[in-house]
């Protein structure tokens, strides 16, 4: 399918603040970026790197009194995610060097203090797919979605006690509970088509039988027309702007819009013809 997305910030601060953006998508074999459009409202010098996650990173320095950023883009994507339920679970001694590190915990995602947790909610399932599978539905029917009850600092085991949160903190939760099982799992940012109410996504991905499977247990059930802009540890490593100033930088008037642009119009009904007197 191809989506059209767009998302527009404003940016607060009292003095010169460096930041790091990730506002950019990168074409792959799951998305191919058609074109885009990247507004600083006022402009600003600004670089452009890629960060050893693989994701675009903008760099630049918010004047006093702040800016608007504006993107908008669009992209070609998977009208459906895959589905393997039969991907098993990957040994570690034979898992690629560059996938090792989502063994690992991190600062929101505290695996090593989740294995008996992840054990019990797992059961029997199958060991792979079917395992990060019951993690997700357990998430979804176990954790409320509710805005304003998690944090900056709020990580997986937070969430976990209070059974609360928004999509950021499913998503830790999923990869903590993953880590837990060794299987190696990513958090993932982004646009998702026709999410309630619409916003920047968050879910996760696992490591699977040599390939990443998409999860996310916001949802009750797979669902395509996603748009990747980033792919991390977990939020620190995701965040859409990071700021480097002295104060802390606030974020206001987000707007954040996603829809189809290939969707065929529903057919008309030809009209029936009255009956002709004689």
């Amino acid at each position: 399918m191809k989506l059209f997305a767009s998302c527009a910030l404003s940016l607060h601060v009292n003095h010169p603040t460096p930041v790091v953006a990730i506002l950019r998508p990168r074409s792959g074999l799951a998305q191919w970026l058609e074109s885009e459009r990247y507004r600083l409202e006022p402009w600003v010098p600004c670089s452009e790197f890629v960060d050893v996650f693989g994701n675009l990173c903008q760099r630049f320095t918010v004047p006093p009194g702040g800016m608007r950023v504006a993107v908008e883009m669009e992209v070609m994507t998977e009208d459906e995610i895959a589905v393997d339920r039969s991907a098993p679970w990957q040994p570690v001694a034979t898992l690629p060097d560059d996938v090792l590190h989502h063994l690992l915990p991190s600062r929101y995602c505290p695996s090593d203090r989740m294995e008996d947790h992840a054990w019990k909610i797992v059961g029997d399932a199958s060991p792979g797919y079917g395992q990060v599978e019951a993690v997700t539905r357990w998430i979804h029917e176990n954790v409320e979605y509710r805005y304003g009850t998690s944090d900056a600092s709020t990580d997986a085991c937070d969430t976990l006690a209070k059974r609360q949160g928004v999509c950021r903190d499913f998503a830790h939760v999923g990869v903590s509970l993953c880590r837990a099982l060794k299987i190696p799992a990513r958090m993932v940012v982004g646009y998702l088509w026709k999410l309630d109410p619409m916003d920047l996504h968050a879910w996760f991905e696992a490591f699977l039988g040599g390939r990443w499977y998409t999860f996310d247990a916001t949802q009750a059930a797979p669902r395509g027309g996603r748009i990747v802009l980033a792919y991390g540890r977990d939020a620190a490593d995701v965040a859409f702007i990071s700021d480097y100033g002295k104060l802390p930088l606030s974020v206001a008037d987000m707007e954040v819009e996603v829809r189809r642009l290939d969707e065929q119009p529903a057919a008309k009904a030809k009209p029936v013809a009255a009956p002709t007197q004689r």
